[in-house]
């Protein structure tokens, strides 16, 4: 309701106009502080919450239920009804309700266009304040945050209002955009989220829309991870989180799942959708801090004159220090391979001969690369 309400007074004071919002039932669900011409339809429509039979029978008639777009319906003197602009308000076709404007003095078609751009965004809002059922969709938002902080009483809350099961385990998943995030990936993230809350209706999930990625919680067992990249508008990474005994629980999910996507936006190799308990090596680094580097690497990576080095020394490590194998996989002559990782050893000050320095260095590698120091060219599977 917070949204929606906000969403309305935005308009309101953009088209210098009063408005009023109804849900599918034509129920007022929000209006906008109400000035010039009124009729007693929309004085009754405020205080009673919903209009009469006979207004909602006249307005059908008139075929809102029907209209792809904006319509303008004629007035009735005989049920106190002035003309009125409708844009009705759909989500995937269904129709989710109606934003009425009183079309005196006439609505210009600039107007009606600009009132037509604000459907998405109420789409959205009322299709999330339907999903939320007994919890109103503000209180919904609020209670996630705090399940995905940690916060037992959030969990509690949500399971005593039928939101989400008792008995059940938890899995997260986050989808994180590959774009710069913005107001417009926002909004086909949560778009997508509520796509898949519709589609996985008797499965019992939750979602959430932060910054720069959404968060899914579904209940049970998880979700096939190519799902979530299907209902999503905007090319993301996914990670998904070890599932959990409760929704109490569930944090411990989000912040695995939040680091699988991070792992997977900056190590390409891995692939768009990654699973925490398969991130390998990369499970343990993100617990470590990022600038604790080899001070030969850091040498490396002081110059991009030496990326060729750098990637040719970590597919040397990669695979277990095998130059024959490292020659085949960058195509690359034995004599050619030596002389590179002779120039490692002289400009990183180590000895590859030395099991310690090469497993520091290997695993200096790929701290770089999550920190976004070190950017290969190559998307090697693994890498």
């Amino acid at each position: 309701m917070a949204d929606l309400q906000r969403i309305v007074d935005e308009l309101a004071a953009r088209l210098d106009r009063p408005l009023l919002l109804e849900d599918r039932l034509q129920r007022v669900v929000a209006y906008s502080e109400q000035s010039g011409a009124m009729d007693d339809i929309r004085r009754d429509s405020i205080l009673r919450r919903h209009t009469t039979p006979e207004v909602r029978a006249w307005l059908r008639d008139a075929g809102i239920h029907d209209a792809a777009g904006p319509l303008r319906t004629p007035g009735a003197a005989h049920l106190g009804l002035l003309p009125r602009v409708c844009v009705p308000i759909r989500h995937d076709s269904a129709l989710l309700g109606f934003l009425w404007f009183i079309d005196t003095p006439v609505m210009s078609a600039a107007d009606v266009a600009t009132a037509a751009e604000a459907v998405p965004a109420l789409a959205l809002a009322l299709f999330h304040e339907s999903l939320a059922g007994s919890l109103a969709s503000h209180r919904e938002l609020e209670a996630v945050t705090g399940v995905l902080l940690g916060e037992q009483e959030a969990a509690r809350q949500l399971i005593e209002a039928g939101a989400f099961p008792q008995a059940q385990p938890v899995t997260v998943l986050v989808a994180r955009p590959v774009d710069a995030p913005g107001e417009p990936v926002r909004m086909a993230l949560e778009q997508g989220l509520l796509a898949l809350r519709r589609r996985l209706s008797g499965q019992h999930t939750l979602h959430l829309v932060r910054y720069d990625h959404g968060v899914l919680l579904v209940a049970g067992g998880g979700m096939p991870m190519e799902e979530v990249h299907a209902a999503m508008g905007v090319p993301v990474v996914v990670g998904a989180g070890r599932s959990r005994p409760s929704l109490a629980e569930a944090a411990g999910s989000y912040t695995e799942a939040l680091h699988a996507a991070e792992v997977a936006a900056r190590v390409p190799g891995l692939g768009a959708s990654v699973e925490w308990a398969r991130l390998s090596v990369y499970r343990l680094l993100t617990r470590v801090p990022h600038d604790e580097l080899h001070p030969g690497l850091e040498t490396l990576l002081a110059n991009e004159q030496h990326l060729t080095l750098l990637e040719t020394l970590e597919t040397y490590l990669d695979l277990a220090g095998s130059a024959v194998a490292t020659s085949r996989a960058l195509r690359l002559h034995r004599s050619s391979l030596y002389y590179r990782l002779q120039r490692v050893e002289e400009l990183a000050a180590t000895d590859l001969k030395d099991g310690g320095e090469r497993l520091a260095l290997h695993l200096s590698l790929k701290l770089a690369r999550l920190s976004g120091r070190y950017r290969p060219r190559d998307t090697r599977a693994g890498a």
